[in-house]
C-alpha cells in the first residue's frame, strides 16, 4: 500500500525543486538579456526595471534550494530522521531568504515614481522617446520637467503641453509588473512553509512506525518465552 504522507512529501519536494529551477533560470536569463538594447518603449521600461531586481540574490537563493533539494534524497533512502530534520531547518532558512527577496521588490513599487525619474533622467534621447511613444505621454512630471523630446507623440511644445507627463502610466505600469513578480516570491514563501508541514508530518509517521516496530519486536521477544 503506497505510503500518503510520503507520496506527498515527495510530490513537495519535486514541486520544491521545480521552484530552485523556475528561480535560477529566470535570474541568469533576464540578467544577461536586460541591457540590450530595447526595441520599443514596452520593452525599455521593463528592462530597465529589471536592472533594479536582486539577480544574484535570486541566483544564491536558487542554488540554496537545489542544495536543500540533495538533503532531502539519503532521507529518502533512509529512515534516518536526522536527514529530515536538517532539510527543514533549510527549507526555513530558504524561506526567509525568499521573503527577504519579496520584501526588497515590494519595497521598490512603494518608490516607483522616485525610481522612474532616476531611470528617466539617465536614459537617451533614444529611449526617452520610445517611452514617450509607447505611454503616449510627453517629458516625466509634464512636457517641461524634463523637457519633452520631440517626436511624433509630442511635435512641438504646444502640442506636447496638452499630453499629461510620462510619470503616471509608467508608475503604473512599473507597479503591475513588480507586484506580480513579488507576488510570485511570496507564493514560493508559501510553498516553503508547505514543504516544512510535510516534512513535519513525515517525520511524525516514521516515528509512530518505528514505535510500533518497536513494540512488535518487543511482543515477538516475549511470545518466545
Amino acid at each position: 500500500m503506497v505510503n500518503k504522507v510520503l507520496a506527498a512529501f515527495i510530490g513537495i519536494d519535486g514541486l520544491f525543486v521545480a521552484m530552485g529551477a523556475i528561480m535560477l533560470g529566470f535570474s541568469i536569463i533576464v540578467q544577461q538579456t536586460c541591457f540590450d538594447a530595447p526595441n520599443d518603449g514596452n520593452e525599455a521600461a521593463r528592462d530597465l526595471l529589471y536592472q533594479k531586481f536582486p539577480f544574484t540574490a535570486g541566483i544564491v537563493n536558487a542554488v540554496f534550494i537545489f542544495v536543500t533539494f540533495l538533503t532531502t534524497i539519503p532521507a529518502l533512502a533512509t529512515n534516518n530522521r536526522s536527514w529530515l530534520k536538517l532539510a527543514a531547518y533549510l527549507v526555513v532558512v530558504d524561506a526567509i531568504f525568499t521573503l527577504g527577496i519579496g520584501v526588497n521588490l515590494w519595497i521598490l513599487t512603494l518608490r516607483m515614481k522616485d525610481e522612474f525619474h532616476q531611470i528617466w533622467i539617465s536614459q537617451p534621447a533614444n529611449v526617452q522617446d520610445m517611452m514617450q511613444t509607447a505611454f503616449n505621454c510627453c517629458g516625466f512630471f509634464n512636457s517641461s520637467s524634463p523637457a519633452f523630446i520631440t517626436d511624433s507623440t509630442c511635435p512641438s511644445p504646444a502640442a506636447a503641453a496638452l499630453m499629461k507627463g510620462c510619470s503616471t502610466p509608467l508608475n503604473s505600469f512599473g507597479n503591475t509588473f513588480v507586484d506580480n513578480i513579488f507576488t510570485a516570491m511570496f507564493g514560493m514563501v508559501g510553498i516553503d512553509t508547505v514543504f516544512v508541514m510535510a516534512i513535519a508530518c513525515l517525520l511524525k509517521d516514521r516515528k509512530e512506525r518505528e514505535r510500533f516496530h518497536y513494540i512488535d519486536e518487543k511482543s515477538g521477544a516475549r511470545g518466545t518465552f
